[in-house]
């Protein structure tokens, strides 16, 4: 004999039918209704489906307190599928309102459902909500969480998280293991932005590897005669490429002040410079010492715009005067524009070393001091 069918499940079934064909059809004001009949029939087997839909339906009209108590609804009903779904909604409901201490609860609700496919987005939130409160190692547990699931969607940008909080913490190697799983979980070819970011960090994680190693060789002292050069100019290029060009002048400093290095550790800095010709005097021309303080210093750029300003500001004196008609200029005026130009250097740090190389020239030549001479 076969079970006589339960008229008060067939009912809900056909309520719940009919009122998601309504909200999805855009008539929201006769699909609460019929999800509020499915709620009021009790325990049946469309209780959390029913709820669900209320709650979306309300959400969309902006109710949103009345939504809430949908998604408690079908929470409470513990049902696989729509219980965290509803746990999720809720969640959000709190985020679009700014409130991440309600929403985190609704994240646990969905995290202790336990569904493989609610879990990601529940432990990315959850690690977002407590790296905003600053508790690191719960958020490193739900990001760990999130890429343990392989994810494709939210285990990279979990890496990228994870992996970006363990550079700041002076974690490099354990920040390359993160990134490099991250990494695997991406298709290259579908998600080109996603892999180029997750690659670029972990390109810093080395980077940030390295300058520890390097910074590691020079913690001898004296610094190891062979080793020391090569590690003081290895760490102080590269540190200017995180950021930290003050850094990598100090290290300069300290390899040129260091007796026993201190020969090799210039000619590494100089490595660039190209050779001097011989102008008849001794030493190394004026402006190299200059050169030599600007690249320890990270200021090379801020000293080429300095030269290339003062040269186009003479050049300006000068030309304006020679594109003049000779009967337009008035006498001395020539010398005047002269003098001008000489004088434009003056106000930079290096001016009066460029003087001063030009005096001297002048005297070797002449036998005289130069008259009238700029300030330096």
């Amino acid at each position: 004999m076969s079970e006589s069918p339960d008229p008060v499940s067939d009912d809900a079934v056909r309520l719940c039918e009919e009122a998601r064909d309504l909200a999805e059809n855009g008539d929201a004001v006769r699909a609460v209704p019929l999800f509020e009949k499915v709620l009021a029939l009790g325990d049946t087997p469309c209780r959390a489906r029913a709820a669900l839909g209320l709650a979306v339906v309300l959400d969309d009209a902006g109710e949103v307190e009345r939504a809430r108590e949908a998604d408690r609804a079908a929470i409470a009903t513990a049902d696989p599928e729509y219980g965290p779904r509803a746990a999720y909604h809720l969640a959000l409901t709190h985020e679009r309102a700014g409130e991440p201490e309600r929403a985190a609860p609704a994240w646990r609700v969905v995290v202790d459902f336990g569904n493989p496919a609610y879990l990601p987005p529940a432990h990315l939130a959850l690690a977002r909500i407590a790296d905003d409160a600053g508790d690191f190692e719960t958020a490193r547990d739900h990001w760990e969480a999130v890429i343990g699931t392989g994810d494709a969607e939210y285990g990279p940008p979990a890496a990228h998280d994870l992996g970006q909080r363990l550079l700041e913490r002076g974690e490099p190697a354990r920040a390359q293991r993160i990134l490099a799983a991250g990494l695997r979980l991406i298709d290259r070819g579908a998600a080109p932005y996603a892999y180029a970011r997750l690659a670029v960090a972990l390109g810093i994680s080395y980077l940030d590897q390295a300058i520890g190693s390097f910074g590691a060789a020079l913690e001898e002292d004296p610094s190891d005669p062979e080793v020391g050069p090569l590690a003081t100019e290895l760490l102080a290029r590269t540190l200017p490429l995180r950021g930290r060009a003050g850094e990598a002048a100090e290290v300069w400093r300290r390899g040129l002040g260091d007796p026993g290095v201190a020969g090799q550790v210039r000619a590494r800095l100089r490595r660039d410079f190209g050779d001097a010709e011989d102008d008849g005097g001794s030493g190394d021309p004026w402006w190299e010492p200059v050169v030599e303080q600007a690249v320890s210093d990270g200021t090379l750029p801020a000293l080429a715009g300095e030269a290339f300003g003062a040269l186009d500001h003479m050049y300006a004196l000068l030309a304006v005067r020679y594109a003049d008609e000779p009967g337009e200029r008035r006498p001395g005026e020539t010398h005047e524009v002269l003098g001008k130009a000489v004088r434009v250097p003056s106000g930079y740090p290096w001016g009066p070393l460029l003087h001063e190389s030009f005096a001297e020239r002048l005297r070797l030549a002449m036998g005289t001091p130069v008259p009238n001479w700029p300030e330096g």
